[in-house]
């Protein structure tokens, strides 16, 4: 089980499940819940490379391909949504309609469906047949951030994984080779568990996003927002779902080269699904960061510094927080979330922004 044990790390009682699962016999369908960046997608490969190993002739050499990402093994099945959601016809076509078949190799099949919450209602229960009869070889596992997402039909009939999410002290410790100790206690802090978010914080991409949101909070606190400091926001956003964008037409381009069909106007609307699923991350993202910098104001009026967020930015918070009341610092995170709710909405992003800039300026600043 060294393949789970070496995944379990910071997982230890999933581990333990997983490994005693592969060794009384795996259930045929798997529902790993848990908080984003907590490690799902690194134990479902390992799990799914133990199931592989069952029953196969090179059990090492059968781990060695199955933990590759991608991974060239013909019996591991695993499927990514492409933009915002699954695309139907890949859900039918890859796990449906495959499930039945034998296994190329050994004595099973794997099928790992990522952001099962991205699946929508039609791929969901056009699956339930699959999870209900499912073949003696055939064993699925869906990876989900937001469980209630995932339509109870579809959930009943898995075994649930629960995840926990990753404390400070480990994310800061996968974090020791990205970046500064400073910079990476305070991706920590701001990743609140995830580790892939802490990991973009670390870089130079996140740390980009950081400035951007400084600049547009700083600006909103001095009451001097004539640079319309929320554009860089929203430039980072829509560069992020460009480049989003162009790497699936380049994906899906590349396979229809190989023989896989795609249709023009698959390619175009799931490029479309990229760009936002991208813009909107960041965006979300960049509205987590400005709550999370009211609430350090917060903190520091409250005479709290030690539990502010941006602990890299300390000095700059102080400089801010001198001119802010308690109630305005708080007042400023209503704002935000509400700007969040506004975005479900599907308002204006740049409208939205730009509101939200002069509104925290107008409490921060009373006349």
């Amino acid at each position: 089980m060294s393949a789970i044990t070496d995944a379990a790390t910071h997982q230890p009682r999933v581990g333990v499940t997983l490994s005693a699962a592969v060794s009384e016999g795996p259930s045929h369908a798997y529902l790993f819940k848990g908080p984003a960046g907590s490690g799902k997608r690194r134990l479902a490969r390992a799990f799914a490379a133990e199931i592989l190993a069952i029953g196969s002739d090179d059990a090492e050499e059968t781990r060695r391909r199955a933990l590759l990402d991608p991974s060239p093994h013909p019996d591991l099945v695993w499927l990514k949504p492409v933009g915002m959601s699954h695309a139907v016809a890949d859900v039918r076509q890859r796990v449906i309609q495959q499930a039945p078949l034998s296994p190329f190799e050994g004595s099973n099949r794997v099928f790992v469906l990522e952001a099962a919450d991205a699946l929508n209602e039609e791929s969901q229960n056009a699956m339930l047949k699959t999870l209900e009869e499912p073949p003696a070889h055939a064993h699925l596992i869906l990876l989900s951030s937001e469980s209630e997402a995932v339509l109870p039909t579809v959930a009943s009939r898995c075994q649930t994984i629960e995840l926990d999410a990753l404390s400070q002290e480990v994310i800061e410790a996968e974090l020791a080779e990205l970046a500064a100790p400073e910079r990476a206690r305070a991706a920590a802090r701001l990743s609140r568990g995830d580790l892939g978010r802490a990991r973009l914080l670390a870089r130079e991409r996140g740390h980009q996003i950081r400035g951007a949101v400084e600049t547009m909070m700083a600006a909103a606190a001095a009451d001097r927002l004539g640079d319309a400091p929320w554009l860089k926001v929203l430039g980072m956003a829509k560069d992020t779902g460009d480049q989003a964008g162009e790497r699936v037409a380049a994906e899906l381009g590349g396979e229809v080269k190989e023989g896989i069909k795609h249709t023009k106007t698959e390619i175009e609307e799931a490029t479309r699904r990229a760009q936002r699923r991208a813009r909107t991350g960041v965006l979300d993202l960049s509205l987590s960061l400005a709550a999370a910098w009211a609430r350090d104001w917060a903190s520091v009026v409250s005479g709290a510094p030690e539990l502010v967020f941006n602990s890299d930015r300390l000095d700059a918070l102080q400089e801010q927080a001198a001119g802010i009341s308690l109630a305005a610092a708080r007042g400023s995170i209503e704002l935000i979330a509400d700007t969040r709710r506004r975005f479900d909405l599907n308002v204006s992003e740049e409208l939205a922004l730009e509101a939200l800039c002069f509104r925290i300026a107008r409490t921060v600043n009373p006349a």
